[in-house]
């Protein structure tokens, strides 16, 4: 999908262009130019050049403090991922060693479900119930990669016990808001409790995506395949099962528009029996999932009441908060169903 909202100037093609020749890369013009909308502010834009297409990912012209590190480990993962069998998109070649960050990769053939469904999708139910269950094969088998891919990449020791008071603070920070009155957020503290009781003793390290829901996978046009897991700027070395949690506390919210959906439970059943990793705590993961999602969300609540950002927006996400503690609060006392 293309948009004009999307600025391409800040794309030099004849820098561009001597770049990609210093790489080996197919010469000539650069031609076909269009942006692609993304899930972030980053800069996408589709080209061609030798009867090759690209898609170049950078910083928008005045980049956040942190876009060139954000594309330098973006990169870095999709490197490690290249030989694997994971669904991501094929890094081509990147810049890293100087700033801006960019980097050229493959175009994925494929969909994203949360703007809309294709034929043959849209009037299959066997294809959108199949589809939660390719979204569960292609995370199990980013869990399967060796996280010795990524040495250095994230602390994994320690990680689990490092969440709630991590999401705690930042729930905390939202305080120096002029104008909030802090959080009204019902099971806040029960939540965090359940979750520091329950945390599972052990956990098997490996690469994380960090932000595993439908709006980041990208579906192949002939059936349910998951064509690219998209978006990898939360990539770490972690639990994967946080992964998994996080795709399950979702999956109740935003995925009216593709009826048919496999439930949570087929979800992990799924999982389970492609993966060597102990699921016995899948209701923590997904309490864990509601509780960050959550606090995050609250975030924006919070920015509302300072005039950082518009206050219905503010308000649905506050009221998203709310359902994600509510929903904690059902998997902790009733289990995930």
């Amino acid at each position: 999908m293309t948009s004009t909202h999307i600025d391409v100037s800040a794309v030099d093609l004849d820098e561009l262009g001597a770049w990609m020749d210093e790489q080996g890369l197919p010469g000539g013009p650069i031609t076909a130019i269009a942006p692609v909308t993304g899930g972030t502010q980053n800069v996408m834009v589709r080209f061609e050049r030798g009867g090759v297409p690209y898609i170049l990912r950078r910083p928008p012209q005045h980049a956040r403090a942190k876009s060139n590190e954000v594309l330098r480990r973006e990169a870095r993962v999709l490197a490690a991922l290249r030989d694997t069998p994971v669904a991501a998109p094929r890094l081509v070649a990147a810049q890293t060693a100087r700033e801006p960050v960019f980097y050229l990769m493959e175009p994925v053939d494929g969909f994203n479900a949360s703007t809309g469904l294709p034929e043959p999708h849209a009037s299959d139910p066997a294809i959108r119930h199949r589809m939660a269950l390719e979204a569960a094969s292609a995370l199990a088998e980013l869990g399967r990669v060796d996280p010795g891919l990524l040495p250095g990449f994230g602390r994994p020791e320690g990680f689990l016990e490092r969440q709630v008071p991590r999401w705690l603070r930042e729930l905390d920070s939202y305080g120096e808001l002029d104008g909030y009155p802090g959080p009204d957020i019902p099971g806040l503290d029960e939540t965090a409790r359940w979750l520091e009781a329950n945390r599972p003793a052990a956990f098997q390290p490996g690469i994380m995506h960090g932000d595993y829901h439908l709006a980041n996978l990208m579906f192949a046009y002939d059936g349910p395949r998951v064509a690219a897991i998209v978006d990898w700027e939360m990539c770490t070395i972690g639990d994967p099962l946080i992964d998994l949690g996080w795709l399950v506390a979702m999956w109740p919210m935003g995925n009216a528009h593709v009826p048919g959906l496999a439930p949570p439970r087929q979800i992990v059943d799924c999982y389970a029996a492609l993966s060597d990793r102990d699921l016995s705590a899948i209701d923590w993961y997904a309490v864990m999932a509601c509780f960050k999602l959550g606090i995050v969300l609250e975030g924006t609540h919070a920015r509302a009441f300072a005039g950082k950002a518009p206050k219905d927006i503010g308000d649905a996400l506050h009221a998203a908060t709310l359902d994600l503690f509510a929903r904690a609060r059902h998997i902790m006392h009733n289990s995930l169903d």
